[in-house]
């Protein structure tokens, strides 16, 4: 009989501000969840969301009695059911012995990194931010230690799932008794082990006949997928799997119930090799799992999506939406990635969880404990508030650069803007009167141009899902709207834009070329936390953009960023000068709101620093 852990999933500590705190904890069996912080007193307002037979999921929202709760100094915290007190030991650092957060309000130390593929060859960067929160509370007690853990996209890999990891996810639905959707949209098979790496085969498809002339498939009699991962062997379908997929990415003690030393497949399958890779990989994950539980348990996470969370290239083109939520299995598919991000991600992100539509959401669609969710897609879809700011000083901004998208007009093959019109402008009115600003944008505003140029090119082919050509610069309004914006008077003078998604990492400052106003604007890209862009290509890359885009070079002429002046910051060590492809979390450093520092902790233990 397995010995369920009561506590499956947290604390994880959300957002946090003087007059709110989010807390976020899945237990085994139903509890009344009490947290206390220590010296302050405080309502509870607490949601369940009841997700299986043994898995509850439990929001909390704290708000103080007196009006306020103290920011910038450790509270230490406890949990009980509402009658005992629940060991938080495992989760707490040495000397101490509680947990306890931060509540942010001047940054000084803000962690931000993206892309953390469980499966990935690399180490988990996130234990080198937990030790780094550690050696602060040693070295000079939480006078510098992290305030803020800013995930920029990419949190799970939904289309990229890993075989062992699915067999993990299907042995964890059974054993919490997960509820299944009543309606599967696919038939992915009873017996998973036996059908791994065959998603793709059965992932929708438009079918030849229905595509255009014009379209190369209808002359090859080729079927044209809807989804464009080219990873989706065992790409997520149904609700279940995505929520067991969250607990396995975020939770310490899930991997308890969990015997990975048990998977294997047949010596003669044609996967065998991969599987046994991504097992190693998938192996020391649950064993370092513990450090990114006890980091979110301490410092305040902040979460938006990016593509992967839901599918790759998800929104790209107008052709890609077109296709995906016009059919019943694909738009379900969609469905089913966004409503989990709602639970696990997106309400931790909220400042008001009164508003939040969908746990009432997740209440009427559940019958007869399976989920009947064929008439909650237009809520989902329709939902308009997954972008936020938090109040801290320097602001930060964070923008959903994939729901809002400026679709092209002309040619529903070309990649869409990153924001409509609409979001531009109500950026524009964010940014005025603030003298500086965190701005978190998934993809970079300001990336690498010869990469950039390589996605032009295969755009101009009709290729630009081949090459993700998900940049701000390739289209034309988007990106004309927002270096207007950048160039502005009222524009912030501090600017320090985070983004991930790319894989690499880089260190750009920018200014415009013309304008009354010194504005500074920084491009820090870290990405990413377990993943890596292969590094003989992008040393190649980086030596050409240096050939093409120096700052005499004419072909700076060509760019749409032409009239804002980028300089590449060197890295003071090691063999990669711009581009860093080396899995890591960066620490952005701040004195009075203004970049003092920018760090790259990577998975090994090294650290690459960037001159500024």
């Amino acid at each position: 009989m397995t010995d369920f852990p009561l506590l499956l999933l947290g604390p994880v500590i959300r957002r946090a501000e003087s007059h709110l705190v989010r807390i976020q904890i899945a237990t085994s069996k139903e509890i009344n969840p009490r947290f206390e912080l220590a010296g302050v007193q405080a309502h509870q307002h607490t949601y369940l969301s009841r997700l299986g037979d043994k898995l509850f999921l439990y929001s909390c929202t704290l708000t103080p009695v007196d009006g306020h709760f103290p920011c910038d100094e450790p509270l230490d915290y406890g949990l009980s059911d509402g009658q005992t007190a629940i060991d938080l030991s495992a989760l707490s650092y040495p000397n101490c012995e509680q947990p306890n957060l931060v509540i942010p309000k001047q940054l000084h130390s803000v962690l931000h990194g993206s892309c953390r593929n469980p499966h990935h060859y690399s180490d988990d960067a996130l234990i080198q931010a937990d030790k780094l929160v550690e050696q602060a509370l040693i070295d000079e007690g939480t006078a510098k230690r992290a305030q803020l853990l800013i995930m920029s996209g990419d949190q799970i890999y939904a289309d990229d799932v890993a075989g062992p990891m699915l067999l993990a996810i299907h042995e964890l639905i059974g054993k919490l008794g997960i509820y299944k959707e009543q309606t599967p949209l696919i038939d992915t098979g009873d017996d998973i082990k036996a059908t791994l790496y065959t998603r793709a085969d059965i992932l929708p498809k438009t079918p030849w006949q229905e595509l255009s002339k014009w379209h190369s498939g209808y002359w090859f009699r080729k079927d044209e997928p809807h989804f464009s991962s080219v990873k989706s062997a065992n790409h997520l379908v149904h609700f279940e799997e995505f929520i067991a997929l969250y607990l396995l990415s975020l939770s310490a003690p899930i991997w308890q119930l969990i015997d990975l030393s048990t998977y294997e497949i047949a010596q003669n399958h044609p996967r065998k090799q991969q599987f046994d890779a991504e097992l190693r990989h998938l192996t020391r994950l649950a064993q370092t799992q513990k450090h990114a539980a006890r980091l979110m348990a301490h410092v305040s996470t902040l979460m938006i999506f990016d593509d992967h969370d839901v599918t790759d290239d998800w929104n790209l083109t107008a052709n890609w939406e077109q296709a995906v939520y016009t059919h019943p299995a694909s738009s379900g598919i969609i469905r089913n990635a966004m409503l989990s991000y709602a639970l696990f991600q997106g309400w931790g992100n909220t400042a008001n969880d009164q508003s939040w539509p969908f746990f009432s959401l997740l209440d009427t669609h559940l019958n007869n404990q399976q989920w009947q969710l064929q008439s909650a897609a237009k809520a989902v879809f329709d939902y308009d508030y997954w972008h936020f700011q938090l109040a801290t000083s320097p602001n930060v901004v964070v923008l959903d650069t994939r729901t809002h998208r400026w679709r092209s007009e002309q040619d529903f093959n070309e990649p869409s803007g990153l924001l409509d019109w609409e979001r531009l402008l109500e950026l524009e009115t964010t940014l005025e009167g603030s003298e500086q600003v965190i701005l978190v944008s998934p993809a970079p505003v300001f990336g690498v141009k010869s990469i950039e140029a390589i996605q032009a090119i295969f755009t101009l082919c009709g290729k630009p899902l081949m090459v993700d050509c998900e940049n701000w610069m390739a289209h034309e309004g988007s990106a004309k709207k927002l270096l207007n914006i950048f160039r502005r008077g009222e524009t912030p003078e501090e600017t320090i834009i985070l983004s991930g998604d790319v894989h690499y990492s880089f260190c750009f400052s920018v200014k415009a070329r013309f304008g009354d106003r010194d504005n500074r604007i920084w491009q820090l890209t870290a990405s990413g936390i377990k993943n890596e862009f292969p590094r003989k290509l992008i040393n190649f890359l980086d030596k050409l953009d240096s050939i093409l885009y120096s700052p005499r070079s004419p072909l700076n002429l060509f760019t749409k960023r032409w009239q804002m002046k980028v300089d590449k910051h060197d890295t003071t060590s090691g063999p990669q000068k711009h581009l860093v492809s080396h899995a890591a979390i960066s620490l952005v450093e701040l004195e009075q709101g203004n970049l003092s520092r920018y760090r790259l902790f990577h998975s090994d233990g090294s650290v690459t620093e960037y001159e500024l």
